[in-house]
């Protein structure tokens, strides 16, 4: 699997928040059909600070269990400081990769993994294989990912229009598409689950002063890779401080794919 490139932050926490409340709003018939319910296991793959985790905590209650499952150190140790002050005890995190998640065969009834795939590219089968394997007989595997080449900013700096570009270069780099959100049933299927649902939303938000996009997250890895220069992040510094002073709120318009197969017994 490669690197994750976007680096754990105080802003990029808040956007994960962000991202859980939206998805809790936007999902939760989708996520009750799927089996997410009071008394239900739903393991979280690739949990990262763990927002999604608390959301499905609550959704699920006392009697459920979500375990959450996160291979970057940096973020699970920010999930375990998110799920303490929460204040939700049906919580495990446990370090674990994808592919790899260490978690009994059939031990779930419900296997999220949440905008994952578009960053492991070359194992996005052997991702999903797993999740299937996770599942138990009856079960469901609930994907989310992106197409990120039709993610849009309305009212954003002018200096921020090439950021996206660069981002997208950098993962095309290292073998991944971002636009896996449109394969997400393809690979439901190809790993012998029942295709139930596959759906694609606009996820539309007016961006709070401080709110980052996951490029700007991933500035320091696409360094590395010399796809920007250091001239590129102290520009677009500038044009996000600018943004933060506006009285005029850009507005995110983020594509947003949710699929979901049943393990079939």
């Amino acid at each position: 699997m490669t690197d994750y490139a976007l680096t754990i932050s105080d802003a990029e926490i808040r956007r994960y928040q962000l991202m859980a409340e939206k998805a809790q709003a936007v999902e939760a018939q989708l996520w009750e059909s799927a089996g997410i319910i009071p008394g239900a296991t739903v393991v979280d793959v690739g949990c990262g600070p763990a927002a999604v985790s608390v959301v499905l905590a609550r959704a699920v209650g006392p009697s459920g269990r979500i375990v959450g499952v996160e291979r970057d150190e940096a973020s699970l140790a920010a999930a375990r400081q998110v799920v303490a002050d929460s204040g939700v005890s049906n919580v495990e995190l446990r370090p674990g990769t994808a592919t790899d998640t260490g978690l009994p065969s059939g031990s779930a009834d419900v296997v999220m993994c949440r905008n994952v795939l578009a960053h492991n590219g070359p194992d996005e089968q052997a991702i999903v294989n797993h999740l299937a394997d996770l599942s138990r007989v009856g079960g469901v595997v609930y994907l989310v990912d992106v197409d990120a080449t039709a993610m849009r900013m309305l009212d954003a700096d002018p200096e921020l229009a090439d950021l996206s570009d660069h981002y997208l270069e950098f993962h095309g780099r290292h073998g991944n598409d971002l636009q896996t959100g449109l394969r997400l049933a393809k690979l439901l299927a190809a790993a012998g689950l029942e295709v139930l649902e596959h759906r694609g939303t606009y996820n539309i938000l007016a961006a709070p002063p401080g709110l980052r996009p996951p490029p700007w997250a991933a500035r320091e890895a696409m360094l590395r890779d010399g796809v920007i220069t250091a001239e590129d992040v102290d520009r677009w510094q500038r044009a996000f401080e600018r943004m933060d002073d506006a009285t005029t709120r850009p507005t995110i318009f983020a594509p947003q794919f949710v699929a979901y197969g049943r393990k079939p017994g």
